[in-house]
């Protein structure tokens, strides 16, 4: 269940989810029940997306698409049609003969991701800083405040998760760049899951969430270079307090 904080957000975030496509990326809690604007394919797409990236179907394990199309209370066809998209980024892998599967998780890769994060995130803060609407920078605004009310221990892996990405993706739309915000997403999604994998290890879970507040703040108060620096500093000490845990 999600708190009540939560849930707000999550009907809150106009800015963030407009669109079927945006329902698709976003960290909004998949609602099954039919949605205006989002197909089943869509909805099949974020819940299994969900269960990837916060490790409710573990890396290298098999995706039984009949069983998915079960629990999610839908046909095959839309759940074979979310993990070709899953496919694409590279959060399943499927072999001829063999099946469909999580992606592997190889530590080696986080260099190469985080290489790319330190250049983008910072490119979509200055951004956002510099071109958000007034609405928007209300709304990051207000979604700082969320975050700093948050009491980390009472949350879940997923939930904290959950949180860590609308930060993100609020920040990826407010710079209105709909390229860079796709190309964001997927190496975001794909940290998140390393994060995910050696959560249990990092003592500083707070001090990450806190370091979303302040981004958040900067941006909606318009101090692009700070916002800039900011971000560089959160994907670095993401890298950094991973290998710390390995």
């Amino acid at each position: 269940m999600y708190n009540d904080d939560m849930t707000l957000i999550a009907e809150r975030q106009a800015f963030v989810a407009v669109s079927p496509y945006d329902l698709w990326v976003t960290a909004a809690p998949l609602d099954l029940e039919p949605t205006d604007g989002m197909s089943m394919a869509d909805r099949a797409y974020v819940a299994i997306r969900d269960r990837l990236i916060t490790l409710g179907i573990r890396p290298n394990e098999p995706i039984d698409d009949d069983l998915i199309a079960r629990d999610l209370g839908i046909g095959r066809t839309p759940v074979r049609e979310a993990l070709k998209r899953l496919e694409y980024d590279r959060l399943v892998v499927t072999f001829s003969r063999r099946g469909t599967f999580a992606s592997g998780v190889d530590i080696a890769d986080l260099a190469g991701i985080s290489e790319i994060r330190a250049q983008l995130e910072p490119l979509a803060a200055r951004r956002a800083a510099e071109r958000a609407s007034r609405s928007t920078r209300a709304d990051l605004s207000d979604l700082a405040g969320r975050l700093e009310a948050i009491d980390v221990a009472d949350l879940d892996r997923t939930e904290l998760m959950r949180w860590d990405m609308l930060a993100h993706r609020a920040i990826y739309r407010a710079a209105g760049s709909p390229h860079l915000e796709d190309v964001l997403i997927r190496y975001d999604n794909l940290a998140t899951r390393i994060f995910c994998l050696f959560l249990d290890q990092l003592p500083d879970v707070d001090t990450h969430v806190a370091e979303h507040v302040e981004l958040l703040r900067t941006i909606a108060d318009g101090r692009a270079d700070r916002a800039e620096e900011l971000a560089r500093e959160h994907v670095q000490g993401f890298e950094r307090a991973v290998r710390s845990a390995i």
